[in-house]
């Protein structure tokens, strides 16, 4: 990415925070010209004490003394504002930016999540952007001080000296490009690096989260062996970052060395033959040890300006992400559905390399209906269930709820009226009234209990240590499946939408688990179109209809005894 592209996406961060920006640069400055008046001065002392002895008062030197103190005592405090404020301005903008982007994130399709590491997107949200607090602030200071600094050096050398000042000045870009040939792979080295601890941290929350897997059946090894992996990798790269950085700071080192050798090995030829004055010749070497430092400072800084245009990179890599489903312009806020829902010729892959999972599929689903999806993994019932909150866009057809079509409907007020029960339920960190409230957030803790009742909930939430208040830890790992599955019909009981789905949400529990989620989920199909995927079909008997979907698309419609009578693949899947 040219880094053209990366500050102009970096760069509006700056407007609100303008006047800090301001004013700091105004400091620089300030602390420049303090810097740059101390080689006149010891000019000015030198001269006049080759010169004039006699003119070299303790007044004068007194005098200078106390003035170039009072400009010390300003650029302290114009010191200490660019390194607090300066410091503020950066942290602001960097909490700027990764507000910035966990709203981007939460904006990006499904499709993204399931061709992206949630430890990498962990790793780009906090580690790559702790480079920009310093970067944003030291940046364009930096750069101003270097560019007064040489600018007004230069102007004074050539007062002073002109062919010595035209040598020096010929050997500093030489300095520079042959410092900065090492630029690119050190940023190239930065940037692996950052995508290396995105690695680590996708593997250590891989292996975390699947703790209880890794010990059931004892392969702590592998999972210790494969972080090893990923974290000798990183330690590769930093090595080979060391070295690029090395060569970096030798070569200005080398520069360094030899600018002195011209200046004090020309200046002593000239300074013999009267072509410059012992006075000018101090200042000048001391003009030429701030121009020296100025350069060592901002290539120096290289490293400081690699990491932090590298993080920002990643940072516009996923700003640069669209989300592949977006509102329309002028998309309708459909207000509370009432839930007929049609799929007309539907057709729908998940990418262009992949095979159709539907092909001219038609439902049509009467307000308060219930139907189930069964059939062999792979027909597509849950990518169904899926379209209709437009979790992903159809590639053909029209899919629409009360006759209109999902893609005119505003995503947040459409999924407002669908409730979805799933079977791997996801619980928040946090207590089981936060996470039934998440259902309507706004909602009052009453409301949170009495949809409890509603879902059975209720008498076991209150056995637990602090009832609703209980912590229910990451995931829900400290509830059963069949408490969490409770849970999660609390939470769709709060929202209350009139349209349901029920992805497997009883099968992966035992028996009795099943039987009070049964009851659960009957009270809450109550009045609502139900849409239910099940690979139990005794618990979908009741279902208005039900659609038997194969690789082939829809191959049997009909109620429970219609299917049975026919004695085809319904017949064949309950029997078994």
């Amino acid at each position: 990415m040219k880094n053209r592209h990366i500050l102009k996406r970096f760069l509006p961060y700056y407007a609100k925070y303008r006047k800090i920006m301001i004013f700091d640069l105004i400091c620089a400055s300030v602390t420049t010209i303090c810097e740059l008046l101390l080689p006149m001065i010891a000019r000015h002392i030198t001269g006049t004490a080759t010169d004039s002895p006699v003119d070299l008062t303790v007044r004068l030197i007194l005098s200078v003394g106390i003035g170039y103190m009072a400009l010390r005592i300003i650029d302290t405090l114009a010191n200490f504002y660019m390194a607090y404020q300066g410091h503020v301005m950066g942290t602001r903008m960097e909490t700027d930016m990764r507000s910035d982007l966990f709203r981007h994130l939460e904006k990006l399709s499904f499709s993204y999540y399931q061709n992206t590491k949630i430890g990498s997107l962990m790793s780009r949200i906090t580690s790559d952007l702790f480079d920009v607090t310093e970067f944003s602030h030291h940046c364009p200071e930096e750069i101003f001080i270097v560019g007064i600094k040489i600018i007004v050096s230069f102007i004074i050398l050539l007062f002073i000296n002109i062919p010595l000042t035209l040598i020096v000045f010929a050997i500093l870009p030489i300095m520079i490009v042959c410092s900065l040939h090492f630029r690119r792979p050190m940023r190239k080295c930065f940037k692996e690096r950052r995508t290396q601890i995105g690695e680590i941290n996708a593997c250590v929350e891989d292996s975390l989260l699947g703790i209880r897997v890794v010990k059931s059946f004892a392969n702590e090894d592998i999972e210790i062996e494969k972080f090893e992996k990923d974290n000798q990798r990183l330690v590769e790269l930093k090595d080979e970052s060391y070295k690029y950085m090395a060569l970096f700071q030798c070569t200005t080192r080398f520069f360094d060395g030899l600018l002195y050798i011209v200046v004090v090995v020309i200046g002593g030829l000239f300074m013999r033959n009267g072509a410059i004055q012992p006075q000018d010749f101090v200042a000048y070497i001391l003009y030429v040890t701030t121009l020296l430092t100025s350069v060592k400072v901002i290539i120096n800084f290289m490293e400081q300006f690699e990491n932090g245009l590298t993080g920002i990179e990643r940072f516009v890599e996923v700003m640069d992400t669209e989300p592949d489903i977006v509102d329309k312009e002028n998309a309708i806020d459909p207000g509370k559905l009432k839930g007929n829902i049609k799929f007309d010729n539907v057709t729908f892959r998940y990418s262009e390399e992949n095979e159709y999972v539907l092909q001219d599929i038609n439902i049509d689903i009467k307000e308060g209906q219930s139907v189930a999806l069964v059939g062999p993994s792979g027909g597509g019932k849950t990518t169904i269930c899926n379209l209709i909150p437009r979790f992903y866009e159809v590639e053909n057809g029209v899919v629409s709820v009360d006759g209109i079509n999902v893609n005119d409907m505003q995503m947040k007020k459409l999924r407002e009226n669908i409730g979805i029960v799933q079977q791997d339920v996801y619980l928040f960190s946090g207590t089981v009234i936060d996470n039934i409230l998440y259902g309507k957030p706004g909602a009052s803790r009453e409301d949170a209990e009495e949809a409890a009742k509603m879902a059975g909930a209720h008498d076991f939430i209150m056995s637990l240590p602090n009832g609703y208040d209980t912590y229910v830890g990451e995931r829900g790992v400290k509830l059963s499946g069949g408490q969490k599955q409770r849970i999660s019909i609390a939470r769709v009981f709060l929202k209350n939408p009139p349209i349901l789905i029920l992805d497997e949400a009883t099968s992966a529990l035992d028996n009795e688990s099943e039987r009070i989620v049964q009851d659960s989920l009957a009270k809450l199909s109550k009045g609502r179109t139900v849409l239910t995927i099940a690979h139990r079909l005794t618990t979908i008997k009741n279902s208005d209809v039900i659609l038997v979907l194969t690789e082939k698309g829809i191959e049997e419609r009909g109620n429970h005894e219609e299917l049975i009578e026919k004695k085809g693949l319904y017949y064949s899947l309950y029997n078994a």
